[in-house]
């Protein structure tokens, strides 16, 4: 069975939002109300914008948002690697707030009333809504690194997983190593945001190390995945360990008990027994000594956990407690009427990523429109993830597949040439290539400005 073409793919989740923009209100009248939108990422902006165009203005779109522009997660290890800079992926609610009218303001929701449709704010006030839309992104859970508990300590040991003021200090970390010096970088268990991401920031540090001391440098990357195996672009990145950065990438899988000691700038960690029926099953692995450490937190929906709002209003209702189970017919809560829950905070089966994210809020404003007008949602949505992953400073690959919804499971499932197949895969790019380099760029663009522009 021949497969389709990367491009053909790509055609087919940019025609999923279109399509939604014709069939929006079907079923229904006219929609109106007020939606108010918290968060302004990838889906935040992409469902304030979606929802004006698509109810032809007649839907009041308030976004709520605590930072005055927006920086992006995509293509931020770039700016790590030296190749971007942070105004490259900034961007501003201008295009919002201009041309489609978008009301932004700039605060934090402490709060969430689903029975009186209502949300408290940080400034002060209420706010009520007919729909509310959560897109509050990540938040990181230190606790369950030891060592990194303080604030002192995460100071200085690193993620940057959020872009912004840590990108910038974990490229001045990099660049004060010295050739023979080892860069530790952890991954922690699925899922997390941007399967992809940790294996080109690997991949990219490996690239400045060589670019800078050479060939036949001594410095080292070590990869300590908390997962049995690469998470996504398998075929790109076992090539990309074992021979485009393979003088320089150590890959470990399986690391757990992962320990930091921000002050030796230690790591600690034990790795599967590699006699599977020998004891202890866990074994210590030899300690490393690192200039740079690059802890990625494991993570769960800003605004989850003990004390946080979103827990608080009974939203993060996934088994851990961690992220917002949703409907994918229109991504509303499973714990609260007319309160959608789309990105990083959702947990809907789909990767957590910035494209997603994108085709999510498109789905999403699609089913709100249709149900303002009294309709109900497109029952027979698709979605396409699709990504660059850079492998070098002008190298890269790629990875899309199409979701389609699946009304036995209720889940959005892999699609294979138009139809829903069990098992079926994303497809990855053949090789890594500046051609891809450059569609890179490209992609990344579109992405920001269907978003925000």
């Amino acid at each position: 069975m021949m497969l389709m073409k990367r491009r053909d793919f790509l055609k087919v989740g940019a025609a999923a939002g279109a399509m939604a923009s014709l069939y929006g209100c079907a079923g229904g009248g006219k929609a109106s109300g007020h939606v108010v939108v918290v968060g302004g990422g990838y889906g935040g902006a992409t469902i304030a914008k979606y929802l004006r165009m698509w109810s032809e203005s007649n839907v009041q779109v308030t976004l709520i948002e605590r930072n005055p522009t927006f920086i992006s997660c995509p293509i931020s290890n770039l700016v790590i690697g030296g190749t971007k800079t942070m105004e490259d992926i900034t961007v501003s609610y201008d295009g919002l707030k201009n041309k489609w009218g978008v009301r932004i303001v700039q605060d934090e929701v402490v709060a969430v009333d689903a029975a009186k449709r209502s949300i408290s704010l940080k400034a002060g006030g209420a706010m009520s809504y007919d729909r509310l839309v959560l897109s509050p992104g990540v938040d990181f859970m230190w606790d369950e690194i030891p060592g990194l508990k303080s604030a002192e300590a995460q100071s200085k040991i690193l993620h940057a997983w959020k872009a912004g003021p840590q990108t910038v200090a974990l490229r001045k970390q990099l660049e004060s190593m010295k050739d023979g010096g080892t860069y530790a970088i952890s991954i922690p268990k699925a899922p997390y945001r941007c399967p992809p991401g940790p294996y080109e920031r690997a991949c990219l540090v490996a690239d400045h190390l060589k670019t800078r001391f050479g060939a036949n440098t001594t410095a080292k990357v070590i990869v300590l995945d908390e997962n049995a195996k690469i998470q996504a672009e398998v075929d790109t990145f076992t090539k990309a360990f074992n021979e485009v950065h393979g003088t320089v990438i150590t890959y470990v899988p399986g690391a757990s008990n992962i320990n930091i000691d921000r002050v030796g700038l230690t790591v600690n960690y034990t790795v599967p027994n590699p006699d599977p029926l020998a004891t202890p099953a866990l074994v210590q692995a030899p300690t490393i000594n690192a200039k740079v450490i690059n802890p990625i937190v494991p993570h769960r929906a800003r605004g989850a956990g003990a004390s946080g709002w979103l827990s608080a209003a009974g939203l993060a209702n996934s088994a851990d407690g961690k992220w917002c189970n949703v409907d994918v017919l229109s991504y509303e809560s499973t714990a609260k009427a007319n309160v959608h829950v789309i990105g990083d905070a959702a947990s809907c089966g789909l990767p957590k990523a910035g494209h997603v994210a994108n085709q999510e809020a498109k789905i999403c404003a699609d089913a709100i429109v249709r149900l303002l007008g009294g309709g109900q949602p497109d029952p027979a949505p698709v979605a396409n993830s699709a990504c660059y992953s850079p492998v070098t400073a002008s190298t890269a690959s790629w990875l899309t597949v199409v979701y389609q919804y699946d009304s036995v499971n209720r889940k959005m499932t892999p699609a294979f040439n138009g139809g829903v197949t069990a098992g079926a895969t994303p497809i990855e790019a053949a090789s890594i290539s500046n051609s891809n380099f450059r569609q890179m760029n490209t992609w990344f663009n579109s992405l920001m400005g269907d978003s925000f522009a």
